[in-house]
């Protein structure tokens, strides 16, 4: 594996994570990391906040929040707030409030409040409120509705299509005696 993993500036100290080669995973309970694994794939990342990750496609994220990611394709990010992703296409986001992305096509995002997509086609949206998408392909700007589930068209045709949640049935159950 090439790799490279530094803290400040400086090489992270061995005890301080973990990484098994043999399954691409890595852990620590570090913040501020600079990981670059810009040539491998399928990897698994479990870190603190304030990282900022270079790796190849299909990979997994596990972090804190006010994380920058540059990956590759069909990665999986679950995070916390305030993080900047630069993603190809086929990814799952799982976030908090204050994210930006700019990914390529057919994506999925579920998010907090105050985000903002660059996209392509074919993604889903499940969001909080005073969220946006710009549709690089078509130049469009959708304002996303909280609550509502948007997929965008295919790649050249303008608009979308909403979806509303269920609405939960109220139960009555009235008094025990």
């Amino acid at each position: 594996m090439k790799y490279s993993i530094t803290q400040y500036g400086s090489p992270l100290d061995k005890s301080l994570y973990t990484l098994d080669e043999k399954t691409k995973t890595f852990s620590s309970k570090e913040n501020n990391l600079v990981l670059d694994f810009d040539s491998e794939s399928n990897c698994t990342f479990k870190t603190g906040y304030n990282c900022i990750f270079k790796t190849g496609y299909n990979c997994i994220f596990k972090t804190g929040y006010n994380c920058t990611f540059a990956t590759g394709a069909n990665c999986t990010f679950l995070t916390g707030s305030y993080c900047t992703f630069n993603t190809h296409s086929d990814c799952t986001f799982d976030t908090n409030s204050d994210c930006t992305f700019l990914t390529g096509s057919d994506c999925t995002f579920k998010t907090g409040y105050n985000c903002t997509f660059a996209t392509g086609a074919n993604c889903t949206f499940a969001t909080k409120s005073k969220c946006v998408v710009v549709r690089r392909d078509i130049y469009e700007v959708i304002k996303l509705k909280k609550g509502i589930k948007t997929t965008l068209n295919e790649c050249g045709i303008k608009g979308y299509t909403e979806k509303e949640k269920p609405k939960r049935k109220n139960r009555n159950r009235g008094s025990r005696r």
